[in-house]
This record gives structure tokens, C-alpha cells and sequence, in this order.
């Protein structure tokens, strides 16, 4: 089974709320599984050869919520190419804005430019339509967490 750390980007409480329904989804699954929240360089560093799930919410214009924005910078800016990770994305965000799920997108974007191999699709998730997001992120992490 895999080694997951579960990196947050959230404002208020929305995306760690999904990462916390994720963690026992994908333990019951036999997965070792850690949640980082606010998280470091160096914590991102220890799943390099393993997996990682970024749970975000979009602020602004697309932006990163600033629990995760400066772990963004850090990637992008240090870490260059990452071959052996896999990863997936659960991106949170309202259709009624312009940047819909935009952080999400961009994070995934990232990623895919450093040759990170992306698990599954990107989960888009509105707001809009699903207010209470684990209805919908819960069946997704339970799928992709059989295809790891």
C-alpha cells in the first residue's frame, strides 16, 4: 500500500474537512496516511518518492489560501523536476467566480510540468452545487485511492 500525505490549502475549514473524511477512506484502504496543514518544504520532501493529495480552496482571483500558498512557491521555486511522485487533486471553489477552483488547477499544472504522475482526474468541486463537499470528494478519494 502507499506512503499518502494529505497537503491542505484551506480558509475556512472547508478543504481540511475533506482531508480529515480522506485520511480513514484511505486507511481503511491499508494506505499510511498523514495530513499537513500549514504545511513545510521538508514535509512535502518525504512523500518526493511516494504520493501526495493536494486538497485546496480557491481565494480571490485564483489565489492559494495562505496555508498553502507559501508550499507552492517553495515547489515551484526549489524542487524543479519530481518524476517518481504521484499525486491527485481535490480542488474546492464557487462556479459563480471567475477562477473557478483556480488554485487546484494551477497546483496540478505545477505538478504536471515537473513530471509528477497525476493519479485519477482532477475533482472539481462547487460550492454552488455541493455545498457539503465530502458528498462528493469521499467517493472520489475512495476510487482513487484503488487505483495507487
Amino acid at each position: 500500500m502507499a506512503k499518502i500525505g494529505i497537503f491542505v490549502g484551506t480558509v475556512y475549514g472547508n478543504a481540511l474537512l475533506v482531508a480529515e473524511e480522506a485520511q480513514p477512506i484511505l486507511q481503511a484502504q491499508g494506505h499510511e496516511v498523514a495530513v499537513f496543514d500549514d504545511a513545510t518544504l521538508a514535509q512535502w520532501q518525504n512523500y518526493s518518492s511516494d504520493v501526495v493529495l493536494v486538497i485546496t480552496s480557491t481565494t480571490g482571483q485564483g489565489d492559494f489560501p495562505d496555508s498553502i500558498a507559501g508550499l507552492y512557491r517553495e515547489v515551484k521555486d526549489k524542487l524543479g523536476y519530481q518524476p517518481e511522485l504521484r499525486y491527485g487533486v481535490i480542488a474546492l471553489g464557487d462556479s459563480s467566480y471567475d477562477h473557478f477552483c483556480g488554485a487546484g488547477k494551477t497546483f496540478d499544472a505545477l505538478l504536471q510540468e515537473q513530471s509528477a504522475k497525476r493519479v485519477g482526474d482532477v475533482l472539481l468541486v462547487d460550492a454552488v452545487e455541493d455545498p457539503e463537499p465530502e458528498s462528493v470528494t469521499s467517493p472520489w478519494v475512495e476510487a482513487w485511492g484503488k487505483e495507487l
